[in-house]
């Protein structure tokens, strides 16, 4: 692997390149500096960034060449939450009309018949859906390990090296059953024991700590309501110990505010902080209902948010305050959550979301096309913890990047700012998403074959999955 190069992004004398990506209309580096190259191209070696430039100066001859005309080419967008296997039950109807934790108690008992081969056929289909929204690094918190069901976080991470997408699986974990006073029923939780075990076990198969990694591993207790405080606590223990990130759910609805100040005698983001959560170390989802006090911890401590904002309209859990974190330091990134509750997987659908939900909020100068796309790569690089090497397009930096297409119907008459015009027209998908200098998608078709045979099992998997609810005479 060839080493980082220097921070700032001139063109440097190089070999043949891998792969250049020219003719942009406009590349938007998303850099330390933000620079914006009009006519800009991007050289790809060894799967790093190995130049940058613009029309006055010439790119290095490639093995490959990708026209970006009439185009604008950004990061690649970086996914900070999610839980693929759910595509399995998406848009399931018994549990659409409920508050969080309806929803969750309809759909825990089919989760129960997950297995390697749902959760790899999930996370085959859930990778492609994201790589054609101009993903191309994805979390996965997998929290659901029901007894006999095969290593399932093997299983996705199979899926991401077949599709060659960047991926930072989180091994999930819930202790608590309705009997010990949580929401989960026995069949989907585990032993701690059991969880700190397997925990450590993927970490050293699987996790790999080098510049432009492909697969990293995090630890992730569900939610305050699912696991208990010790295993909290010993679950951040050990991340220290493997030096690895920390993922939970996090004040996510007003009933988890209730939950925890019946249970523990303090609000959420307290709880978090009892059990040594409060870090630079973690990040946490959805983070809807915290304090003006709170904010200021999680900036102070560094604490990461990764704001779902499809996902908490649907639940209608309220209105993330996605300005005041970012005012206070707290590292933002996008989520598209569960392919069960936000019910669709594109990031661009959640930057242009989180674009208009911030002008909501606080007008429309708060929240501005380049903030959301901030958001989706360089915010989502600190949250996972890869500042400058994910989520930016540097010399040095994983080669990872994404053509949009800026012409047709939906863009005639955007002429002045490629990136404004990218948010507010569309719908829009990527044209081509490239991961480490190779293609995952190409002029919007996925590149790997065998996406049709994939599908027909998924829909078989998710009958199968689903069937379970309607045996138990509860069908819509």
């Amino acid at each position: 692997m060839t080493a980082p190069g220097p921070a700032v992004g001139s063109p440097v004398a190089s070999p043949v390149a891998d792969l250049l990506v020219t003719g942009a209309e406009l590349v938007a580096t998303v850099d330390a500096a933000r620079r914006e190259i009009p006519g800009g191209w991007v050289a790809i070696t060894d799967g790093l960034v190995a130049a940058i430039g613009g029309p006055a100066e010439p790119p290095p001859a490639a093995t490959r060449t990708l026209r970006a005309d009439g185009a604008l080419v950004t990061p690649g967008l970086v996914n900070t939450h999610h839980h693929i296997y759910q595509n399995l039950t998406r848009s399931f109807a018994p549990a659409l009309g409920g508050t969080l934790f309806t929803w969750l108690k309809t759909l825990y008992p089919l989760w129960s018949r997950l297995d390697e081969e749902a959760v790899h056929t999930s996370a085959y289909v859930g990778l492609t859906e994201l790589a054609l929204g101009g993903c191309t690094t994805s979390t996965d918190h997998l929290y659901v390990h029901p007894r006999g069901g095969g290593d399932l976080v093997s299983a996705e991470i199979a899926a991401a090296r077949l599709l060659g997408m960047r991926f930072h699986p989180t091994r999930g974990s819930m202790s608590l059953s309705a009997k010990d006073g949580g929401l989960p029923p026995d069949s989907v939780v585990q032993d701690p024991d059991e969880i700190l075990a397997d925990s450590a076990r993927l970490v050293a198969r699987h996790h790999d700590p080098s510049h432009g990694a492909m697969i990293r591993v995090a630890l992730a207790p569900c939610s305050p309501f699912s696991v208990s405080p010790e295993l909290m606590k010993a679950t951040a223990e050990l991340a220290e110990t493997l030096d690895v990130r920390l993922h939970t759910h996090l004040a996510e609805d007003p009933e988890e505010d209730d939950y925890c100040l019946a249970v523990f005698g303090r609000r959420p983001i307290d709880q978090f902080a009892e059990v040594g959560w409060g870090s630079d170390r973690a990040w946490v989802a959805h983070c809807i209902c915290p304090d003006a006090d709170e904010i200021v911890r999680l900036g102070s401590w560094g604490t990461g948010v990764a704001h779902c904002p499809s996902s908490n309209m649907i639940l209608g859990g309220g209105l993330a305050p996605i300005a005041e974190f970012r005012a206070a330091g707290v590292p933002v990134g996008l989520g598209c959550d569960g392919s069960a509750s936000a019910d669709a997987a594109s990031l661009w659908l959640e930057a242009r979301t989180a674009m208009l939900l911030g002008r909501l909020r606080h007008g429309a100068g708060a929240m501005s096309a380049r903030d959301a796309l901030e958001m989706a790569t360089r915010g989502g690089a600190a949250c996972l913890g890869r500042t400058g090497e994910i989520g930016e397009l540097s010399v040095g930096a994983a080669g990872d990047l994404v053509v949009w297409p800026m012409d047709g119907v939906a863009f005639a008459g955007a002429l002045s700012d490629p990136v404004d015009a990218w948010l507010r027209c569309g719908p829009t998908a990527a044209r081509h998403t490239v991961v480490a200098g190779r293609l995952v998608v190409e002029n919007g078709m996925p590149v790997h074959p065998d996406l049709t045979e994939m599908l027909r099992r998924h829909r078989e998997i998710s009958r199968g999955v689903q069937g379970a609810f309607e045996k138990a005479g509860a069908t819509p």
